[in-house]
Order: structure tokens, then sequence, then C-alpha cells
């Protein structure tokens, strides 16, 4: 089972190799495998999602980058659409408040959480595999209390 995350352009090397690898190994380290796959268009993004088999990701980190800037209520993108149709729960992860989805979406399908630490993508990520991680931990766990 595995942990998509999905990652829009953004202007610089917001995340490092480096940072990546380590988020891998410790997904590796609770039994979960971290696929990554950058989208270079919204109409990327979109495909993305709604390609995400529901009997292996468990869970996704939308990270729109800059794509997000192209997005409101009014444009037909089909990313409300895709977001709405995924199985899975989601974490949106944003380097800048001005970039979250909800406001410029409203979609009915709502993230399990947002994650922006202004200016620190690496840690946003470093944040949000935290909450996956210990979501899914709970999901595997018997006691619908823990």
């Amino acid at each position: 089972m595995s942990i998509l995350i999905l990652r829009g352009p953004h202007p610089a090397a917001a995340v490092s190799a480096d940072v990546l690898a380590a988020l891998m190994a410790r997904s590796y380290g609770l039994g979960k495998t971290l696929l990554v796959q950058t989208c270079a268009n919204v109409r990327e993004l979109v495909e993305r999602l709604r390609g995400a088999d529901e009997r292996t990701t468990e869970l996704v980190l939308l990270d729109p980058g800059e794509l997000a800037l192209q997005l409101d209520a009014g444009s037909d993108t089909g990313l409300r659409g895709a977001l709405d149709a995924l199985a899975a729960p989601y974490i949106e992860v944003h380097d800048d408040s001005a970039t979250a989805l909800e406001p410029r979406l409203q979609p009915l399908h709502m993230p399990l959480a947002t994650v922006i630490i202004n200016r620190n993508l690496a840690e946003g990520y470093r944040l949000a595999l935290g909450i996956a991680l210990r979501r899914l931990g709970r999901q595997d766990t018997a006691s619908p209390c823990a």
C-alpha cells in the first residue's frame, strides 16, 4: 500500500532529492511505499488524481505548487471533480497560504488536513507525511477509538 505525492511546479527546487529520499525511507520503515509524481500542468494533475488506484493508494499528499494560482471556482479544469471523485483521503501541502485550494475550488471532498508552512515546503512535507503515517497507522489497528 502506498502514499502518493502529486507535485506541481515550483519556481525553485523547493524540496530537494535528499528530503524526498528521507521521506521515502521514513515511509518504507513503517511499511508504506511513497510514490512521487510531478505534474507540469493542471491537466496532468487532474489525470494523475483520476488515475490514483484506490486498491493501492491509501492517501495522497497534494502539492499543486504554482498550478494553484491558475485555479478558481469558476474555472472548469476538472480538478474539483477529480478531488471529489478521489477515493483516498488527501492532505494539501503548500509553502504559501495564498495557494490553498479549498477557497478557490470549494470541493465537496475536503482534505483531511491542509499543511502550510510559509516559505518552507520541505518542512510542510515532513509534517504532512507524519499526519499521513499516523492516520494510516490508526487505520491498520483494530481499535476505532485509537
